[in-house]
């Protein structure tokens, strides 16, 4: 069931921690953020420096801060009952590996501090609030700099031995149509490696933005998606899924995902959200670019509530 908000006096502080920014609020949901700062990911000491100040000014003008969520960049350890819960796990990100980032918050701030991934956070945030309200299994996938997914599966967020990593699947390689080798540092050619923002500013040169939308990246990436969508469907059987991005969110790809993901499953999952209406199974995010911010707050309600 949904969460019932019954603190309407209290605010909940987020952190949506990106490898290229991080974005902090104070508030209690899409139409009550009181206060927001964006500033780019440096050195994990310099940049939780920076978000612990944030929350001290704004509890310093806006009053008590009763819990905080953090959605981060991974991977990461959130575990609440493992020796590195908190900890950034090892990253291609310089400087980030085994960097205790919850820890500086603790040290700071005597409240609820929940941590996860930012797209579990950003699953949540959709949930709550955007277009996955009243599912109790459905992904949230973001195609941007890097690509990662939440996965909501039967009314909770799933974690499973450290949490999910829909970016580093295999997909079948166009070898012919696309020589490019990857650029992830641990798989190569996987998912992320052939698919995210920074494989296609390698593979052609430019930022994806920059690219027409005839230019046939456009149809290696959708069905580079649509593999990992067809994989996801199979494997979780969502009610949805969600793509978001800087790249998913890409207006003129979307109908490209949806229509090739249809391909690819070619029948075999027999529900007419599929067969006959493939436009509202894969959907743009219904909170926009502000999923994983407002997915951070949900996370800071959902741990006040369960004290």
């Amino acid at each position: 069931m949904p969460i019932m908000n019954n603190h309407n006096n209290l605010l909940y502080g987020g952190i949506e921690g990106g490898g290229t920014k991080f974005v902090c609020a104070v508030g209690t949901g899409p139409n009550n953020v009181r206060a927001e700062a964006r500033f780019p990911t440096t050195t994990p000491e310099e940049t939780m420096s920076q978000a612990v100040e944030f929350f001290k000014q704004q509890e310093a003008s806006l009053g008590k801060i009763a819990a905080i969520g953090f959605a981060c960049f991974g991977p990461l350890d959130p575990n609440p009952d493992s020796k590195t819960y908190g900890h950034i796990l090892p990253t291609p990100k310089p400087g980030w590996t085994n960097a205790d980032v919850v820890g500086k918050l603790k040290t700071i701030f005597n409240i609820p501090i929940a941590f996860d991934t930012d797209v579990n956070g950003a699953a949540l945030g959709e949930w709550r609030w955007g277009k996955a309200q009243g599912l109790q299994t459905f992904i949230y996938l973001t195609v941007g700099t890097g690509i990662g997914g939440g996965a909501y599966v039967e009314g909770k967020l799933l974690h499973g031995l450290i949490h999910p990593e829909m970016g580093h699947i295999a997909v079948k390689h166009d070898f012919e149509n696309d020589p490019f080798e990857g650029v992830c540092p641990f798989h190569g050619d996987c998912f992320e490696g052939l698919a995210s923002g920074v494989a296609i500013e390698k593979r052609w040169g430019v930022r994806g933005g920059a690219l027409s939308k005839d230019h046939i990246a456009w149809e290696l990436e959708a069905d580079y998606i649509a593999q990992a969508l067809a994989s996801y469907s199979f494997m979780l059987s969502p009610q949805r899924i969600i793509v978001g991005g800087g790249v998913g969110s890409l207006t003129h790809l979307l109908p490209k995902v949806q229509q090739r993901t249809k391909e690819l499953i070619n029948g075999y999952i027999q529900s007419p959200v599929v067969l006959e209406n493939i436009e509202s199974y894969i959907v743009s995010p219904g909170l926009g670019n502000r999923s994983g911010m407002l997915g951070a707050i949900a996370l800071a309600e959902q741990a006040l509530q369960r004290l």
